[in-house]
């Protein structure tokens, strides 16, 4: 599988759909930033990685793909649970990036050097991941 973006899919949303996501990700910043009005900025930040927006995406993304099924005559339950599923593992990955992101972000290195960490570290994960699930090319 090869990621891309696909301009068609915004269409398939609906505008509610873009509401409730948008709500979600603001929601979970406002209450990051009473968290660490409160706690300190440590505990913000653990509140900021929370994946705000990921179940009402998984639950979207689910869906779209049993829809786009059902609309040609097929049952579609066990695609949408495949895509909402490659959605979560890109999720694990790309929170283990994160992850590493933090680790390199020293107060004597830029922005810019973690978001390299955590870029390699995400690509690393993704092509790990392909390699275990296809094996290698021969």
């Amino acid at each position: 599988m090869v990621v891309h973006f696909k301009f068609s899919a915004l269409k398939q949303g609906r505008l509610y759909e873009y509401v409730v996501r948008f709500a979600l990700g603001g929601l979970a910043t406002v209450v990051a930033g009473l968290v660490a009005d409160g706690a300190g900025p440590e505990a913000g930040g653990l509140m900021l990685a929370f994946p705000a927006i990921f179940c009402a995406s998984a639950t979207l993304i689910e869906k779209h793909e049993r829809e786009r099924k059902e609309k040609n005559g097929l049952r579609g339950q066990r695609r949408g649970k495949a895509a909402a599923a490659l959605d979560a593992a890109g999720a694990g990955w790309g929170s283990l990036g994160l992850a590493c992101f933090a680790l390199a972000l020293q107060p004597a290195l830029c922005l810019a050097a973690g978001s390299l960490v955590w870029f390699a570290v995400a690509v690393l994960m993704w092509r790990l991941r392909r390699e275990l699930r296809f094996g290698s090319p021969s």
